[in-house]
């Protein structure tokens, strides 16, 4: 890629009068050797499983092979269909929709991994409902895949995606921010306003730890997956609203792996602490596994 910081992003995009997504589609298919078009076709085909997950984890039922999850997300989205949402409908729906897609993973159905299985929702959550609100094709949400995807591969290249190298924060909180950027791009955003907005988003993140109570992407993942969802829409609204991240985006990739290097092994995808050792934690990993530990 011609980029590696989101600051190099933004400038490569201001020296060619190009969107992030332009931008990216560019490099990735000068990467990959292939014609931009089949990339574009490809990123397609990411964005139609996205949408069949959303619309399984809303129909379908979606309870886990452990029993701990499921439906959850049709809880929800019942009461926002009745209208009895503190949140309003936009949000409401993006947080319905990421649980719908993280209940769908779980039940071991198929969804794309944004930047993980673990944060599969969120990008989806706020994607679909953007589209139902703005009425916007799908060309247009596969090019906001392609933003995202940027954002992603500068978090990935400078710090970690992975809640087993650097804790939930690595992994919700980048979906967060590709969502957010991405988002705020869709929106009409600069790319100077989509880096701020996945400032922003990071910093609310930052030292969120990956504690999987009996080891499985479920508790507390799926929630945490709607509560990123409307994190994403909150970034991207105060970004285009001209709110700055004072720190400079890449300045909080950084922390993010200070924070996540610095973190105790037990708060990175071990179930080892967390809620995961709590009394209630230990005794589903008793009751799934027939063991205390």
């Amino acid at each position: 890629m011609r980029f590696r910081t989101l600051k190099g992003l933004a400038a490569l995009c201001g020296e060619q009068d190009d969107t992030i997504a332009d931008v990216m589609i560019a490099d990735q298919a000068a990467e990959s050797g292939r014609p931009a078009i089949d990339e574009f076709a490809k990123m397609a085909e990411y964005w139609a499983v996205m949408k069949e997950a959303v619309r399984r984890g809303l129909t379908e039922d979606t309870t886990s092979r452990s029993g701990l999850t499921g439906r959850d997300a049709q809880r929800v989205m019942a009461r926002v269909e009745a209208g009895d949402v503190a949140l309003g409908g936009e949000a409401g729906r993006a947080m319905a929709y990421a649980l719908a897609v993280s209940e769908v993973n779980a039940s071991m159905g198929r969804i794309i991994a944004t930047p993980t299985a673990g944060s599969c929702g969120i990008i989806p959550g706020v994607f679909v409902s953007a589209q139902e609100r703005y009425g916007w094709d799908d060309a247009k949400m596969t090019r906001g895949l392609f933003a995202a995807g940027a954002i992603g591969y500068v978090i990935a290249n400078n710090s970690f995606v992975s809640g087993a190298e650097g804790g939930c924060q690595a992994e919700v909180g980048s979906a967060i921010g590709m969502a957010a950027g991405a988002l705020t791009e869709l929106r009409g955003g600069t790319p100077e306003q989509s880096v701020h907005a996945v400032g922003l988003a990071l910093k609310n993140t930052l030292g969120l730890i990956c504690d999987p109570v009996g080891g499985l992407v479920e508790i507390p993942c799926i929630v945490r997956n709607g509560f990123g969802a409307v994190t994403a829409l909150a970034a991207s609204d105060m970004a285009l609203a001209g709110v700055r991240s004072v720190i400079p985006s890449d300045e909080v990739i950084q922390v993010m792996l200070e924070v996540g290097t610095s973190m105790p092994e037990k708060h990175r995808e071990t179930a080892k602490g967390g809620l995961a050792q709590t009394p209630t934690g230990k005794k589903i990993m008793k009751d799934l596994y027939g063991k205390k530990k």
